[in-house]
């Protein structure tokens, strides 16, 4: 199901009247992807909730859920040097792409895995 989430509406077409449904598709299969990567996680399956957070931030590389739930992931795993190199990069492609920084909720998350504080996915 991840696979097929990750594909864009008819690629390759190039009329006007898609450019609405894509904008549509996409934005449901952030949702979709997410959720699933949500569930994934709750139930303990890591591999599986990593590659829905991942095809949705291939989807959309900006979207900030998406890239923490990548982390909560990293995290859940123990892999907490994972979660702050993907923290970094996140940050590091806001600053150049778009001037502008993660969200408090991202640097929180992120800080507590750092300070020693106990993380709850």
């Amino acid at each position: 199901m991840v696979e097929e989430l990750g594909q864009p509406l008819l690629l390759g077409w190039d009329d006007e009247w898609l450019i609405l449904e894509r904008e549509r598709w996409d934005q449901m299969r952030l949702y979709a992807l997410e959720s699933l990567a949500q569930h994934f996680l709750a139930v303990g399956r890591f591999l599986a909730a990593h590659q829905a957070a991942l095809t949705a931030t291939a989807v959309d590389p900006f979207r900030e859920t998406a890239h923490r739930i990548a982390i909560e992931v990293h995290a859940a795993e123990g892999n907490i040097a994972c979660a702050v190199k993907h923290y970094l990069d996140y940050r590091r492609l806001l600053q150049r792409e778009l001037r502008v920084s993660p969200s408090p909720r991202m640097t929180d998350l992120v800080h507590d895995l750092t300070s020693g504080g106990k993380y709850t996915a």
